[in-house]
């Protein structure tokens, strides 16, 4: 009995690794009761300082800590850990980690720790351990992943595979294993997936994309694919290759651009029917006008009663309103069809301004309203499409007169700007448009009114898109800004390409009262 554990002790103190055993007899007391040649030259110490002490009597405090923290870890798991050298050992001996165990008594208590050093290695020995530590820590992590994880060999054949990708595609384990990837995805994807397989499994190269996979129930999977490649002893290569399904991503993607399409063709349909309407509206509106001036005028003769001189106006009024309207749908639905083209020539921005006023002076006039202007010296000519141009300054004065206050005033501002643009602002101090529905107002359509009798105004709601999308067709930039109750500014910015210089200087022209200018003129 003496000789066997004699036997043992000398195979104890000759092992070629590190190793102690601790005896736990309380809390935080860690008593060595075993100790071999290699951890003595490990701590540097004799055999008398270590056996029947604790280790806090012959280690400094960093490391009391480091072991003691490993101790308790495995105690209260009752698992062997694994732990790395403590820094602040003298190291005659190189330790890279130590093995802690534990032993338990017949009660299943434990009763001591068994600690055997790692001893550091080189060259391959230290890259196959490394390798192994890796493919260690891959393993945890492809066990409990939520992403469905396959593991290739260099042949495509499937070596592994994880619980996730078994319960997302309903595959069993047993069907998947040496069968080659390829399989499990759509016939005509097939050939580029083994070509990029072998791709990625001879360089090594990283790379993602999507593919179509196979379920076990015959319905296919849109799937986002990820794959590495893993190297490991002999230089056997595999390739890692996470599967995220995507499909209702993809449903929900084919959704809305169907979504888009049948609305894109919906408004093209639309613009072209009104593009089309054209004459059919405009004709007989034209014959109604035409007819109710000669009757109001009586140029075949009086009418008799003055009462159907009254419902003419009204008609002619109506009639003039409604083509008014009509002309401005069909203007927008031109644009949004493409089908109107720049009639480009040299504009006189000035001049043409001063026309505006004057048509839109007798409406003004009513209401008390001064429409002022403002024209910088030098002003340059426009490049432009005169018609719309002047449609632009119409529908925009018009709509300052139509939202000012009684007694208020419009001031219309043409400068230069310092890179050459041009800019012209409208001004009016009347109803104004709340901030958040400043977009709105410059949709089609979008009237922002609370159909009060202050505040509502007939019309299509087309004035201020039309005029921005006339803008933009010069390549310009129509902007706004307003807040309710303290009027509205509209500023039309012009590209430098679209200003002329002037070969004669004209002077700075005000008028602080156009309206005036206008009746004068009459």
């Amino acid at each position: 009995m003496e000789k066997n554990y004699s036997d043992q002790m000398h195979f104890f103190n000759k092992m070629p690794m590190p190793r102690f055993i601790v005896k736990i007899s309380g809390k935080n007391d860690y008593i060595v009761t075993e100790i071999n040649n290699l951890a003595l030259s490990y701590f540097d110490l004799e055999k008398k300082q270590v056996i029947g002490h604790k280790i806090q009597d012959f280690l400094d405090h960093e490391n009391i800590l480091h072991f003691q923290q490993s101790f308790e870890v495995c105690f209260s798991r009752k698992q062997s850990v694994t732990i790395q050298a403590p820094p602040g050992v003298p190291r005659k001996i190189a330790v890279y980690g130590f093995y802690i165990s534990p032993i338990l008594n017949d009660e299943g208590d434990i009763e001591y720790l068994d600690i055997i050093g790692q001893l550091e290695v080189s060259g391959k020995a230290y890259l196959q351990r490394e390798r192994d530590d890796a493919l260690l820590l891959l393993t945890s992590i492809f066990d409990v992943s939520e992403v469905g994880i396959i593991v290739t060999d260099h042949t495509g054949k499937i070596v592994r595979v994880n619980e996730s990708f078994i319960r997302d595609y309903g595959w069993e384990r047993e069907e998947l294993i040496d069968l080659n990837i390829v399989s499990l995805v759509t016939p005509d994807e097939r050939d580029t997936l083994k070509k990029k397989h072998e791709t990625f499994i001879s360089t090594g190269v990283r790379s993602s994309d999507e593919l179509k996979m196979i379920r076990k129930n015959g319905n296919i999977a849109n799937v986002l694919f990820t794959t590495a490649t893993m190297e490991l002893s002999q230089k056997r290569r595999f390739q890692v290759t996470t599967m995220m399904d995507i499909t209702l991503r993809k449903q929900m993607e084919e959704s809305l651009r169907r979504a888009k399409e049948q609305a894109d063709t919906a408004n093209r349909a639309k613009s072209t029917f009104l593009a089309n309407m054209s004459h059919e509206l405009r004709t007989p509106l034209n014959a109604i006008i035409g007819f109710s001036e000669m009757m109001i005028k009586e140029t075949f003769g009086a009418l008799g009663n003055k009462k159907y001189v009254e419902y003419l106006g009204d008609v002619h009024s109506s009639a003039e309103h409604l083509l008014e309207i009509i002309n401005e749908v069909l203007d927008m639905s031109k644009i949004e069809a493409g089908r109107i083209e720049l009639d480009e020539e040299d504009v006189d921005i000035g001049k043409l301004i001063k026309s505006v006023v004057r048509i839109i002076a007798s409406r003004a006039f009513g209401d008390g309203l001064s429409l002022n202007i403002e024209l910088q010296e030098n002003l340059a000519n426009l490049y432009a499409d005169q018609r719309l141009i002047r449609q632009i300054l119409i529908n925009l004065v018009a709509n300052a007169v139509k939202f000012s206050k009684p007694n208020g005033e419009i001031n219309i501002v043409a400068v230069m700007l310092e890179n050459g643009r041009m800019q012209i602002s409208i001004e009016d101090h009347g109803e104004g448009i709340p901030k958040d529905k400043i977009e709105q107002a410059m949709q089609p359509f979008g009237q922002v009114s609370d159909h009060s009798e202050d505040s509502y105004h007939q019309g299509t709601g087309l004035g201020l898109p039309l005029a921005k999308a006339m803008v933009e067709l010069h390549g310009g930039e129509l902007s706004l800004e307003s807040d309710l109750g303290k009027g509205t500014t509209v500023f039309i910015i012009f590209p430098e390409h679209r200003s002329i210089s002037r070969d004669i200087p004209t002077p700075y022209y005000s008028s602080k009262n156009e309206v005036d200018i206008a009746k004068k003129s009459e």
